[in-house]
Order: C-alpha cells, then structure tokens, then sequence
C-alpha cells in the first residue's frame, strides 16, 4: 500500500507562507526593541552634545582670563573700555546678563570671522572687573567674573539673558540637546594679579575691602 504524498507546488506554497509570517514576527519584535531604546540613545546623544559644548565653554573663558592675565587684551581693543567693563560693588556675581552680542568678545568657531545670533557654534565671553581702588587696574590687579554664552541666545524669540545666580544653579550637562539658551554655559570667578608687583599684597588687600591691612 503506497502513501500519497502531497503536490510539491502546495508544499513550497506552505512554506513560503512560513517564511514570510516569520519575517514579520521578526520585523515587530526589531520595531519594538528599537522604540523601548530611541528615548535611551537620544538622551545619550543631547548628554554628549551639551558636555562637548560646556567643555569648550569652560576653554573659552580660560583663554580669555589668560589673556587678560598675560595682558594681551589690552585697552584699546575691539571692544570699549578697559578689557572688561568695570563694576562699582564687588559683588561681581550681581552683575547683569549681556544684552548686546556685538559688546561681547567673540570665539569664532565657524570661521566665519565673526560671531552673529544665527550660529549655532560660536560662543561669546562677557568679562566685569571690580577694583576698590582709582588707580590703573593693571597695575593693582583685580578681581573678575566671565560668562560664556552661546551665539544663538541672542537670537530673537529667546528671551532675556540671565546669570547662575538668578538661576540658583549651574547649567548641567544632563539636559536636552540645546540646554538652557537664555543661561550661560560657564560662569567663573577668578584674581587678576597685579602686573607691578610693588605693593601688589596691600593692593590685594584693598580689593578685599580691609581697612586696616592684612594682618587680622
């Protein structure tokens, strides 16, 4: 007694249809994977892309506070007034947000020989000084407080700028993509010391507004 066997057409017919329904159970388990892990890869991706940007912030500021140091800014520059603007109360970190970008020192890093509100690369420096005393700043040293911004936080629609201070927090790396644009992404406080360095420890002792010299 023989077996009768099936039509060889309608054995490959069952299993393409095999094939083809295996795809697809591979396809929805591929999507569903890919859908539980996007929000994990962008967040590591904007996390990646504010600690670049906050990196080459903090380079910026050092850069300029050694140029003031090494007195290559000088007055006379690009921008008006000795290389930063000075500031009657020593409480530098009350000092306002920049309003104006072209009163800022630019860091070009487009290439573009200039910084404008369009980029989305270049940074820009605000620098304020105190000095207690009337005399050449350079001379005496003082003390100073750089912010780094982004370009494009004086593009239009952004708002007003504002401080670390105002904000009770530094801008962390842990944000979205594009941060906070209206904070600055560094903000430090440092010495400028005296370049004549004669009498440069009572000078020092002036700007920490001590009346009766260092000895206390």
């Amino acid at each position: 007694m023989t077996k009768r066997q099936q039509p060889q057409s309608l054995q490959k017919s069952q299993e393409a249809g095999y094939t083809i329904i295996e795809s697809l159970v591979a396809m929805i388990v591929v999507s569903v994977l890919m859908i539980a892990i996007a929000p994990v890869m962008a967040f590591s991706v904007a996390t990646r892309v504010q600690a670049k940007r906050i990196e080459m912030a903090t380079q910026a500021a050092k850069t300029y506070i050694e140029a003031l140091r090494s007195e290559a800014l000088k007055q006379g520059g690009p921008i008006p007034g000795f290389p930063a603007p000075s500031t009657t109360d020593n409480k530098l970190e009350d000092t306002l947000a920049p309003t104006d970008i072209n009163a800022l020192y630019c860091i070009d890093k487009d290439s573009d020989q200039k910084c404008t509100a369009d980029s989305n690369q270049d940074l820009v420096v605000q620098g304020y000084y105190y000095n207690s005393s009337a005399t050449d700043p350079i001379k005496t040293g003082y003390n100073l407080i750089v912010r780094v911004y982004r370009a494009n936080s004086f593009a239009s629609g952004v708002g007003t700028l504002t401080t670390q201070k105002k904000l009770q927090a530094q801008q962390g790396t842990t944000t979205a993509g594009l941060g906070n644009l209206r904070a600055p992404l560094v903000e430090m406080r440092t010495e400028i010391g005296a370049s004549d360095r004669q009498g440069a420890y009572n000078n020092f002792c002036d700007r920490l507004d001590r009346t009766q010299g260092c000895t206390e």
